[in-house]
């Protein structure tokens, strides 16, 4: 299942965000080596406590996390413009209430392989990024964004999603790292359904609390 938690349901789902900070750390700070700040056997950092909206892919008892993003609005503190502001040259474009970064994306390959043997690693990212358009339009957001390295790109083109790539930067690690957004509306979800064969509705946590207006001629 698939729970979108926004900023007044923490203190509800604070056990499953506990999880989710668990598997990031696995991710980010064991298996991949990012520089990121870790507290026990969690990670976590100071966005995750200004206003952050999370989707959880979880099991229907919340004890398994299978996958995870963050997002935030890129009106307020981002890791876009503060830290990632090089990749894509401090863009007002990028600034908008309906234009939200997406971070800390992740899967745990071997809870997958466990529970769902049949969806390998790049159909988990794909399955995760309909269920993140579904809670992107939920909420108003037109365009997600967000930074990566380029073997990310991959991911995103067997998802189906036209990225619109916005600069890119070194001196954040080892390889360089990108900017790219993609659009969100009604008819891109019905096409990432029909590619990926999903029917219906994967968010079942809803109704969402619309935090952003439409707007019209969004530009990125």
């Amino acid at each position: 299942m698939f729970v979108s938690i926004q900023p007044h349901q923490i203190a509800a789902h604070r056990d499953l965000l506990r999880a989710t900070f668990r598997l990031r750390k696995r991710v980010f700070a064991d298996q991949l080596n990012w520089e990121v700040p870790v507290i026990g056997d969690e990670e976590r950092d100071e966005y995750d406590e200004l206003g952050a909206s999370y989707l959880v892919w979880c099991s229907e008892d919340h004890r398994t996390v299978y996958g995870l993003l963050r997002l935030m609005p890129t009106t307020g503190p981002t890791l876009l413009h503060d830290v990632f502001h090089a990749t894509h040259g401090n863009s007002a474009a990028l600034v908008r209430a309906d234009v939200w970064e997406g971070t800390r994306m992740c899967i745990d390959e071997a809870a997958l392989r466990r529970d769902m043997p049949e969806i390998d690693g790049a159909k988990a990212f794909s399955i995760l990024f309909l269920a993140l358009c579904e809670m992107a339009l939920g909420l108003g957001v037109r365009r997600m964004v967000s930074n990566y390295e380029l073997a990310m790109s991959r991911i995103y083109r067997r998802a189906g999603l036209e990225c619109e790539v916005h600069g890119h930067a070194d001196g954040y690690g080892l390889r360089p790292v990108y900017c790219a957004s993609f659009e969100v509306s009604p008819e891109i979800l019905a096409g990432l359904r029909a590619r990926h064969k999903i029917g219906g509705p994967l968010l079942v946590e809803a109704p969402l609390r619309v935090v952003a207006e439409p707007a019209e001629g969004l530009a990125a």
